[in-house]
């Protein structure tokens, strides 16, 4: 596959802290950078396709408990922000 050229923006991305830090171990954990795998997993998820090897779930699921993330996909639009 031949690899293409891409314009990218710089953002402020507000989102839930363990879950950031699960984020930011899977991709050293993947050894890419946070923007590489965030681009990944919303391509993968716009043409329905899963995103992670088994490996790389088990990596999740420790990841989750080390940082103390129990978010699931049923929280995904159920969040409360608290006062800072």
């Amino acid at each position: 596959m031949a690899s293409k050229t891409v314009q990218r923006s710089q953002t402020g991305v507000r989102i839930e802290t363990s879950l950031l830090k699960v984020l930011k171990g899977l991709a050293e954990y993947c050894d890419l950078s946070l923007g590489d795998l965030l681009e990944g997993i919303v391509l993968h998820s716009f043409e329905s396709k899963a995103p992670f090897s088994d490996d790389t779930l088990a990596a999740i699921k420790r990841l989750k408990k080390v940082y103390g993330c129990d978010l699931t996909a049923a929280d995904s639009h159920e969040l409360i922000e608290t006062d800072r």
